[in-house]
């Protein structure tokens, strides 16, 4: 990854805007350790990830007061859509009005199962 892609690091994760953003600020935080997904992260790993989402958080709200909520998600194994085969958590942030009934969220992934 280009250093000047990464807007967050730690010893063992780093984090990048998204290529394809869902809204302003998506981000992802990528394990340095190749595992093919979350399933595969060890305890320690999970902290690193951890600690750089909570630090995201802080930092998107913070800089735009319109956020009001996230959506955390990881995909794993290409029946779930994953299609880069390295661990990546994305931090989605959110805005009232950004979707016309958010109730539900990633529910919505599986047509008819978001409202509920």
């Amino acid at each position: 990854m280009p250093a000047e892609r990464v807007i967050a690091c730690n010893d063992l994760a780093y984090a990048i805007n998204d290529s394809f953003p869902v809204t302003p600020g998506h981000a992802l935080v990528i394990p340095r350790r190749h595992v093919q997904d979350f399933f595969g992260l060890c305890d320690e790993e999970l902290l690193a990830c951890n600690r750089l989402l909570k630090a995201l958080r802080a930092s998107i709200t913070e800089r735009d007061g319109l956020v009001e909520g996230f959506n955390i998600g990881m995909n794993a194994g290409a029946a779930a859509g994953q299609t880069i085969f390295h661990c990546h958590m994305h931090l989605i942030p959110r805005r009232h009005g950004d979707v016309e009934n958010p109730r539900g969220g990633v529910r919505h992934l599986i047509p008819g199962k978001g409202f509920y």
